[in-house]
């Protein structure tokens, strides 16, 4: 008989297996409804889900707008797969810059906030320790007016034939204006692995800004993969094989116990009769 253990870990299973990609269907959904996608990324297909902690702050959600004073020490960056077949090892490109206000064009391109190369990812946390640091982070400061600047950051896998453009290899440079998308493409950056963002305004806007749409959570759907299910079903064929053992072993006891009984009994009667 399996017990109630059993049947609560096959509950958490799916719920577990499906959590992350939930929260990266959301970040996918606020990329697209902030138009992040198409104004800075043509397309975007995470792997992970990206999370940032300010301190004094904490926890960042998508989309959240602060002063720009709450976002001025460097954030604590984690990176959580979507599931068992995305492994987070290697090195990275961790950056943030400026899209600016939606339907921003920037022909002189994005602000440049953060930029490092190499870091890794010590369990879930991104390190730099033994990073380089084009850009150290450098916390936003939009206009006055301008608007709510959204300040993405991305996180990429960086390959061992990546090399930085010669503008950009030496460490320690300010925040400038540079073309992301074509630093991306020339220093021959991997796939873009996971990211968010936040909005700062400083000030009210006197321009008239494009709207975006309200992410509604209980929308979103979360597409069930090959590898999901095959975790699932491990974890469930686990949870089975370990009851079955239990219920066997209790078995096995039961009848070690009545051949050790009916023997004795045998010596007994045995002992009688003579």
């Amino acid at each position: 008989m399996f017990s109630l253990s059993f049947f609560a870990t096959l509950a958490l299973v799916p719920f577990v297996a499906s959590q992350t990609a939930l929260e990266i269907e959301g970040i996918k959904a606020h990329f697209s409804q902030s138009a992040i996608v198409p104004d800075l990324l043509a397309s975007f297909n995470p792997s992970a889900f990206l999370s940032l902690n300010f301190p004094g702050v904490g926890e960042v959600k998508p989309g959240q707008l602060f002063a720009k004073e709450q976002v001025s020490p460097t954030p604590t960056v984690t990176v959580t797969p979507q599931d068992t077949s995305v492994s987070l090892t290697g090195n990275y490109t961790l950056a943030m810059v400026d899209a600016d206000v939606v339907g921003s064009k920037l022909p002189e391109g994005q602000n440049r906030h953060w930029l490092v190369n190499g870091v890794t990812i010590n369990g879930s946390t991104v390190s730099n320790s033994s990073a380089v640091a084009i850009t150290s982070y450098a916390g936003p400061w939009p206009a006055a007016g301008s608007g709510p600047h959204r300040y993405v950051v991305l996180l990429y896998s960086q390959p061992s034939t990546f090399k930085a453009p010669t503008a950009f290899s030496q460490p320690n440079m300010g925040v400038t204006p540079f073309d992301f998308n074509g630093y991306v493409k020339d220093s021959g950056l991997g796939a873009l692995v996971a990211g968010t963002y936040f909005d700062v305004e400083e000030g009210t806007a006197t321009a008239s800004i494009s709207s975006t749409s309200a992410v509604v959570s209980s929308t979103l759907t979360v597409p069930v993969s090959s590898q999901t299910q095959k975790a699932s079903t491990t974890t469930a064929n686990n949870a089975a094989a370990t009851e079955t053992s239990k219920t066997t072993s209790g078995a096995t006891g039961i009848t070690a116990q009545w051949m050790e009984f009916t023997v004795a009994a045998a010596g007994f009667a045995l002992t009688i009769f003579i």
